[in-house]
């Protein structure tokens, strides 16, 4: 097993949109299950939704009555509404061990002590974000990121995506390919940590 939920990068100009959110999934719809809610410890629910193989290893292995740590693909439908993609779990300590029980996984949850192998160093709600800065608005606080996603083996050509963030970037940056470390606070993305990879006009091999 991966000794880290977010993979190292391999590339200079990767861009990349992925997080860790800690809470318990609602389903919209026992009959609809991959569609709901991410609630988390302060009650507050974020839109998501569970991408396939994720969700055939939700009804095998975890129980949805407790809080796990998920791995997920963050999306802004507008620059107020988070959206949620569930790609994964981060629970060494339960999908670690090949024959536990759903049973026995459950009584491990309910302590309320999460263990050492189930945290990472970065926290919970921390997102890894590298893409394009297209608008920076530093007396609002507000950023936008522009992802490329990777072509899909079914799909001819995949199509770009925005990310709404709240942080400070000066304007002279724009249009730079940058790597962030960002926090999710609520429902609001927060950029702790700001590195300027490089122009993009330069890298024209992924214009």
């Amino acid at each position: 097993m991966r000794e880290h939920p977010i993979a190292p990068v391999t590339e200079l100009f990767q861009y990349r949109a992925i997080g860790l959110v800690r809470g318990k999934y609602i389903p919209e719809d026992m009959e609809v299950f991959s569609k709901g809610f991410i609630q988390d410890e302060n009650g507050l629910e974020i839109e998501a939704v569970v991408l396939g193989r994720t969700l055939s290893l939700i009804k095998r292995k975890v129980s949805v009555d407790f809080p796990h740590l998920w791995v997920v693909y963050p999306r802004c439908r507008e620059s107020d509404h988070l959206h949620l993609q569930i790609a994964g779990i981060w629970e060494p300590s339960t999908l670690g061990k090949s024959n536990n029980s759903e049973e026995e996984s459950k009584q491990n949850l309910k302590s309320d002590v999460i263990p050492i192998s189930d945290k990472v160093e970065e926290g919970d709600d921390y997102f890894s974000i590298r893409g394009e800065l297209i608008y920076t608005r530093p007396e609002s606080n507000d950023i936008i990121i522009k992802i490329k996603q990777k072509p899909q083996k079914n799909r001819s050509k995949s199509f770009p995506f925005k990310l709404y963030l709240k942080g400070e970037i000066p304007i002279n940056q724009l249009r730079n390919f940058v790597n962030l470390d960002v926090r999710r606070i609520g429902k609001d993305l927060h950029i702790e940590k700001v590195e300027i990879i490089g122009s993009i006009k330069k890298n024209k091999k992924h214009d």
